[in-house]
């Protein structure tokens, strides 16, 4: 296991078995202030550019996700101040979101908030079953700012996601799970583990045929049919230009499906 930031960093990132995991670290509760913010766009640029990573897990600890936002810091800002500031949140989130291979979110605890904006970064969610999510921005006069507006609809629907946000409330790892927002819910305990069990099984897979289908499937669904089939067609030919393109075929025509080993190239 390696660790690629320092060890006062608000979001540490590990490598292990081409799993890295990116835990943030700033107790009590990992409330996002600019300090992690910065921390973990650079954990995930990290993550993103590492050729030995593989897959991700993003965790909060046995505790808590996030709280969310630093409201304290907050609280004084100006029409001005926020107007810089939040380009600069929805950019760290971004730069999870864009990390072009699969992203799991080990939850534990709540995730509110910024961080359950965090959370939907993931490609997938597991949380513990007694985790809470939501988006309580509506009850502080403001409405979610990284991208909560925009990823929730598209996750749980319209109409779960209005509710949600008009509402304030935290859903229970039940209720989440029912609409969609979470994939899996387990024993608290057993969070990390299923969730980076989860992030491995990816990791063996054929990593530039995975970061094209990420890229096909989050480009495309935000455009028109035609435009989303033009971005399919040409991540779909790139990767016969790939050695695990040969591979898979190769072993396929010799031993049939589910026999390949990719070196993710």
């Amino acid at each position: 296991m390696s660790t690629r930031t320092g060890a006062a960093a608000a979001a540490l990132l590990t490598v292990d078995e081409h799993v890295a995991t990116i835990r943030l670290d700033r107790a009590p509760v990992n409330a996002l202030n600019r300090d992690a913010q910065r921390a973990l766009h650079r954990a995930a640029a990290l993550a993103a550019t590492d050729p030995d990573v593989r897959a991700v897990v993003l965790y909060g600890g046995p505790a808590i996700f996030s709280a969310g936002a630093d409201i304290k810091e907050m609280a004084g800002m100006t029409h001005a101040d926020m107007h810089e500031h939040a380009s600069a949140l929805q950019s760290a989130f971004t730069a999870v979101a864009e990390i072009g291979k699969p992203v799991v979110a080990a939850i534990n605890g709540a995730a509110l908030g910024g961080g359950c904006e965090l959370a939907l970064t993931a490609d997938f969610r597991v949380c513990a079953e007694d985790s809470r999510l939501g988006l309580p921005e509506i009850l502080l006069g403001v409405i979610p700012g990284a991208g909560g507006t925009q990823r929730l609809p598209r996750l749980v629907g319209l109409a779960v996601a209005k509710d949600m946000i008009f509402s304030g409330r935290a859903l229970t790892a039940p209720e989440a799970l029912c609409v969609g927002l979470v994939d899996e819910v387990v024993p608290g305990d057993e969070v990390l583990s299923v969730a980076t069990a989860r992030a491995r099984s990816y990791a063996r897979g054929p990593a530039m045929a995975l970061a094209a289908a990420k890229y096909a499937l989050d480009k495309g669904s935000a455009l028109g049919l035609d435009e989303g089939l033009a971005v399919e067609r040409e991540r779909f030919a790139a990767l016969f230009g790939t050695e695990d393109r040969a591979r898979g075929m190769g072993s396929f025509v010799a031993r049939g499906p589910g026999h390949a080993r990719f070196g993710g190239r």
